[in-house]
């Protein structure tokens, strides 16, 4: 096989895993369900909600925030307040993520629902008796006991109706990121009733941050029994999404932060996912609880509000027995790569300190881990460029009869035991772990804001110099598509010295395409996170000390 087919499997598998990536993840089949049943819930009762326009008042966060009484909670991780006029969890902030590099301003997810950007959480009872008083959105409870919440003290809401019934709340916070709320209902009269619990995160707009990037899903996401169903804004906009599940979890995912609901266990509920001038992400109990005379029911509500630490979640899933919470975080279809590898990464930083060594020390890992199959190919390509004057030779022998030299050519590499495609076989492995180290880079937020040395403050960003002011010693920027900093160039030298131990194609229009290739992956790659490009450049320098250490051993054998 000559080099123009080489160029074309290279090419042609590259293409393959990025349209894959981007356009080809499989649409999940809805379940069939005889819902005729089940619909009928949907007539008599519904989950709160404002069914007209709001007009929003401008004002601030904070003044919406003293709009109603409160209270405080904190732990560790997080610290907010919940509002007593509709018991909305409405007010949240990570203590330990700043909104940018350098920056002291800390990350503020939930916020009250009078505000533009509002983005809450509620949780209560319904009844399809249209007679009786629920609490709602308006609704002022009262509180009992503590005063605060935090990880040593729950604290108590309580509501009464005018029909004798009280509604009460315990809600308790774990020291990160789990709040759990116990919810009971207590009947003081002779009469019978039914209630259903629900639970609801309500977003009043897209946020103005989303990535909008097809590696990485950002919205509506929930696993029902066995199905995990990823749901774009735009999405549900068109249309509503329902679906009756007997167990599983639901919420709305940012980039690192999941806003999640965990229903009752082992009780069938309804999930949807709709817009009605909010987004919003709900579950209702599909059956009742039988409220008799004097007596009361209760039901266990959890809510995760997290950063995405793999650690954090995958603690969640399994002390809580979740199935599948981990899936929060997008790993992707090369799920069984990419977790993996960023475990191996997690490893070596609690090794080393630093996940710039910790990438430098997983590539040494994969590098060894393929130097069997990277041997076999470049014991391959000395061999071929070993040929090359033969194969010069053979070219303008028979350069006007090309099916007599393909003849020869394949009489040559069997006489030698050459395979031309084994220089592939390298090329194809990192591809996979190149984009599945894309992936770990991008979605995990605990490679956010992690420097490296130098002028590398974050790798999950790109490489911030510029050869075009001379890395910063001139005193201007340049626009971001010139920014193409030093480590790209480093990662482009070392591609271009690793191809001068290539056997150089013998079509002239060839090598001056290959000439181009380590500029063209220098300015296409300058962008990416710079942990990536330190991985590339560190393969290269390897695979450049493997492939000396090969042909060396090729030449001596061959000279002996």
């Amino acid at each position: 096989m000559d080099t123009k087919n080489v160029i074309a499997a290279i090419t042609l598998s590259s293409a393959i895993i990025i349209l894959w990536s981007l356009f080809m993840i499989p649409e999940q089949p809805p379940k069939n369900q005889n819902l005729s049943e089940k619909n009928q819930i949907e007539q008599n009762t519904d989950t709160p909600s404002l069914e007209k326009k709001e007009t929003l008042i401008k004002m601030s966060r904070d003044e919406a925030l003293i709009q109603s009484e409160r209270i405080k909670f904190e732990n560790n991780n997080i610290i907010g307040s919940i509002s007593l006029k509709g018991a909305s969890i409405d007010d949240l902030t990570f203590k330990n993520y700043n909104t940018e590099l350098g920056s002291n301003e800390k990350i503020i997810l939930l916020a009250p629902r009078n505000i533009d950007d509002g983005y809450l959480i509620e949780s209560g009872f319904v009844t399809s008796n249209k007679n009786i008083d629920i609490p709602n959105a308006e609704t002022i409870w009262s509180v009992s006991g503590n005063t605060k919440l935090t990880d040593q003290s729950p604290i108590k809401l309580s509501w009464t109706n005018n029909q004798g019934i009280t509604f009460e709340k315990e809600i308790s916070l774990d020291e990160k990121f789990l709040f759990t709320i116990k919810q009971k209902v207590t009947n003081s009269t002779n009469n019978k009733y039914d209630f259903y619990s629900y639970g609801q995160i309500i977003r009043n707009k897209i946020p103005d941050d989303i990535a909008d990037f097809y590696i990485n899903h950002e919205g509506f996401v929930s696993h029902l029994d066995e199905e995990l169903i990823e749901e774009d804004y735009d999405d549900i906009k068109e249309k509503k999404f329902t679906r009756i599940a007997q167990k599983g979890w639901l919420g709305i995912g940012d980039k690192y932060w999941i806003t999640s609901l965990i229903p009752p266990s082992n009780k069938e509920f309804k999930t949807t996912f709709d817009y009605k001038n909010k987004f919003r992400a709900n579950f209702i109990a599909t059956e009742p609880l039988a409220l008799n005379e004097n007596s009361s029911v209760e039901e266990v509500l959890k809510i995760i509000v997290a950063a995405k630490r793999v650690d954090i979640i995958d603690g969640y899933a399994q002390s809580l027995n979740i199935e599948n919470f981990d899936l929060v975080i997008d790993f992707g279809f090369l799920y069984f790569i990419t977790k993996p590898l960023f475990f191996g990464i997690d490893y070596f930083f609690k090794l080393l300190g630093n996940y710039g060594l910790a990438i430098i020390a997983i590539t040494i890992c994969i590098r060894l881990a393929f130097f069997p199959l990277a041997n076999f190919s470049f014991r391959s390509m000395a061999k071929m460029k070993a040929l090359q004057p033969e194969m010069v030779r053979l070219k303008e022998l028979h350069k006007n009869d090309k099916m007599k030299l393909q003849q020869e050519m394949m009489a040559l590499y069997k006489k030698e035991k050459v395979n031309p495609m084994s220089g592939c076989l390298p090329i194809l492995v990192q591809i996979p772990v190149f984009f599945a180290l894309y992936k770990v880079l991008f979605v995990t937020i605990e490679m956010r804001h992690m420097p490296f040395y130098g002028w590398i403050h974050d790798l999950s960003e790109r490489d911030p110099t510029s050869i075009f002011n001379l890395f910063g010693l001139l005193p201007y920027d340049v626009p971001s598509f010139l920014v193409i900093g030093a480590w790209p160039i480093a990662m482009g030298v070392s591609m271009w010295i690793q191809q001068k131990l290539n056997p150089a194609p013998t079509d002239p229009m060839q090598a001056k395409i290959f000439m181009f290739f380590p500029l063209f992956l220098t300015v296409i790659l300058a962008p990416f996170p710079s942990g990536l490009v330190i991985y590339w450049t560190v393969n290269n320098i390897l695979t450049m000390a493997q492939q000396l250490f090969i042909m060396k051993r090729t030449t001596v054998k061959t000279v002996t």
